[in-house]
């Protein structure tokens, strides 16, 4: 006897499809309006601090993608791995992993590179690298996995800063991967002294 079973599309990871839902928006405002909003509100940049908009563009350059592939293969990684850590620490963690992310980068850029503009996810997408080896530490311990994907990842992008001209994002990818690690760390901290 067969058994009709419905398959549902669950939404498993609102704040992770929310963000990507956001970058995808600004995305194509960017494209309408030729770069406007993009410069206007989803990159960072030296500013005056008594332009509100200075204050907005802390956060929202982790939103705005100079083009389809910066956004394609920045988004590919979040949900790759966001919706495993969204389950694992919940929604409002992961929403704060996003915006102290977004901020500390965005600071970052602000006070060290004042010429310089700063625009995309890939801080939010090394921060939740960096975390999701905290999924598996267990009390007293550190996973290899941790250790092997800090090697790599930030290792890598200090080559890079090193080797290329282009050392914005080389930053913002290991102060972003700092963030997740540095909030990956309190968060298990804080879980395992609830228990």
């Amino acid at each position: 006897m067969k058994t009709n079973r419905k398959i549902n599309i669950s939404f498993n990871a609102p704040v992770v499809i929310g963000f990507t839902a956001v970058c995808f928006a600004a995305l194509v405002l960017g494209w309408i309006t030729k770069g406007w909003t993009t410069n206007t509100f989803f990159s960072v940049y030296h500013s005056s601090l008594l332009s509100p908009l200075t204050y907005v563009r802390m956060v929202g350059h982790v939103f705005g993608h100079a083009g389809w592939e910066h956004f394609i293969g920045n988004i590919m990684l979040l949900l790759i791995v966001g919706p495993l850590l969204e389950e694992k620490y919940g929604s409002s963690n992961i929403l704060f992993v996003i915006l102290a992310t977004a901020l500390v980068t965005g600071v970052v850029n602000y006070i060290f590179f004042p010429r310089a503009q700063l625009l995309g996810a890939s801080g939010v997408v090394f921060a939740f690298i960096l975390l999701s080896p905290f999924t598996s530490v267990k009390e007293g311990s550190i996973p290899i996995t941790l250790v092997l994907v800090a090697a790599l990842y930030i290792g890598g992008q200090i080559y890079s800063g090193i080797f290329t001209k282009d050392n914005v994002s080389q930053l913002t990818h290991i102060v972003g991967g700092c963030v997740g690690a540095g909030l990956g760390y309190v968060m298990h901290k804080y879980k395992m002294n609830r228990y």
